[in-house]
């Protein structure tokens, strides 16, 4: 990343253990720090890349994980409904470096993520940006609902686990406000939605007296004839009630049938699209806080209704198909472990160059989106922003296009069209467009010279990212058109596993 506060390291500025024509290897330091909106964590790894390839445009990849701290986990603090109580996040976070043994100079990447209701208070962009500064070099992702389905489907092992098996999963990742649904189809993730289900919509004391009551937490209160608010007492029996009506709306959005109005109402984001009950899906792995309770990982009571949603859902799953429950790789920390699998390539030579000050680029987000030329693109191009919560085009971003079908003018011409579209609101943002086709120059050719987009334009072909990467763009090498691009991805744990 890079701004004042920011300095930028290649994988070519570590020390390496072999002379410059011998760079097979390297190590990075790298952390996760996770600000969610009911817990928060640290995790500190030790990650050996070794180059795939002979190249120097190779492919470095990430080949041993060692895990060197986990921090313990805080219930996330607030100072007020809008505001999170950002000292004592520092002190946190700082007592975890300690303890791990590590300073902000050992470490190499990194990612901060904050999610769910934490994302909403006021002052969480300067908590993410306090802590990329302090920290480290990092990647900074805020997570609104479909992103952050996206990093516990990555963070718990659901996508590996539906790559190595090509079978479709469902990732259900239960927190403290939200619950998060993922469908993966063959390692992809499909669809994702999330609804107002969590365990710390109502919190409590060790006296049962109220500390939390969320909007959605009063409304199903509500439904089940209480009126509670913070101050108040709240009875074993008004919990059971909470938790099982909850544990009821989840399982109408699992099944995927018709859904009452209160779990419509109850509904983020759409939910996904109308099935036959489970039918089509292979396996379900559980994430999130309270999935440590529906595995039986944790039977201690943090003050809220985790103990009894995990046992109202295991009665359900005790339901279901031997073999479909998969445990996951991670529960309640179910996020990022940190970033740094680099992919060191180098684009095509057809790319297109509108405006050479545009480069070096640092730190573009990349939206993937695949491109059937055959079906309507700007929908498309809407879904790809959605999948990562954006309503629309802006700086700091990637496309990556995928395109499926046949390429000539009349297909081109068409992408362009509802590329320009996209653009047309903010002319003034940089476009970078990357292609797995050679079709870079002739695309930009179009957008520019045909229809005559403002946005200045950098067009590569030729370069591989995923769903969740961060790239850095160089400026073309020697009098060639061929552009160095450093990519840089979030990792997370694999191997999920059936349960025992």
């Amino acid at each position: 990343m890079h701004d004042a506060d920011f300095d930028h390291e290649h994988p070519s500025d570590f020390e390496f253990g072999e002379d410059i024509e011998g760079v097979e290897m390297f190590t990075l330091t790298s952390v996760g720090i996770d600000i969610g909106s009911s817990t928060s964590h640290l995790i500190f790894s030790r990650l050996t890349l070794r180059r795939e390839g002979s190249s120097y445009s190779g492919r470095f990849k990430v080949t041993e994980r060692e895990v060197l701290y986990r921090s313990g986990i805080l219930l996330t603090p607030y100072l007020s409904e809008t505001r999170i109580d950002i000292e004592q996040i520092k002190a946190f976070v700082h007592e975890a470096y300690k303890e791990a043994g590590l300073e902000s100079d050992d470490i190499d990447t990194g990612a901060v993520v904050i999610t769910g209701e934490a994302l909403k208070k006021e002052n969480a962009q300067p908590i993410v940006e306090y802590f990329a500064r302090e920290s480290g070099k990092f990647i900074c992702a805020s997570a609104g609902p479909h992103h952050e389905a996206l990093l516990a489907a990555y963070g718990c092992g659901a996508v590996d686990l539906s790559s190595q098996a090509q079978a479709t999963v469902l990732n259900v990742d239960m927190g403290g406000g939200t619950t998060k649904l993922s469908l993966i189809r063959h390692g992809v993730v499909a669809e994702t939605a999330s609804i107002s289900i969590g365990a710390r919509l109502v919190a409590f004391d060790d006296d049962d007296t109220v500390t939390r009551v969320e909007e959605a937490g009063a409304r199903l209160l509500a439904h089940c004839g209480h009126s509670i608010s913070v101050g108040a007492l709240i009875t074993e029996e008004q919990k059971l009630q909470l938790g099982r009506l909850m544990v009821k709306l989840l399982i109408e959005v699992i099944q995927g049938g018709a859904c009452s109005e209160l779990a419509q109402s109850l509904m983020i984001t759409p939910a996904l699209a109308p099935r036959e009950g489970l039918d089509g899906i292979d396996h379900i792995v559980f994430s999130g806080g309270v999935s440590e309770h529906i595995y039986g990982r944790d039977t201690v009571s943090y003050g809220d209704l985790g103990l009894i949603l995990g046992a109202e859902l295991g009665s359900y799953l005790k339901t279901l198909p031997e073999g479909m429950l998969h445990q996951p790789a991670e529960c309640i920390r179910a996020t990022v472990i940190g970033a740094g699998e680099y992919t060191l390539q180098a684009s095509g030579n057809t790319s297109y160059i509108n405006d050479p000050e545009l480069l070096p680029a640092y730190a573009l987000k990349v939206v993937r989106i695949p491109i059937d030329v055959k079906e309507p693109i700007p929908e498309a191009l809407e879904v790809g922003l959605t999948k990562f919560d954006l309503s629309s085009f802006g700086e700091g971003l990637a496309l990556s296009l995928s395109i499926e079908g046949q390429l000539d003018y009349r297909s081109l011409r068409k992408l362009a069209d509802a590329i320009a579209g996209l653009t047309a609101p903010v002319p003034d943002s940089p476009l970078y467009i990357l292609l797995d086709q050679d079709v870079a120059k002739s695309l930009g050719g179009i957008l520019k010279d045909e229809l005559k987009i403002a946005n200045r334009l950098i067009a590569i072909d030729g370069i591989e990212v995923g769903d969740l990467d961060y790239i850095d763009i160089g400026e073309p090498m020697g009098f060639t058109e061929v552009i160095p691009v450093t990519v840089k991805s979030l990792l997370f744990p694999t191997e999920s596993q059936a349960p025992t």
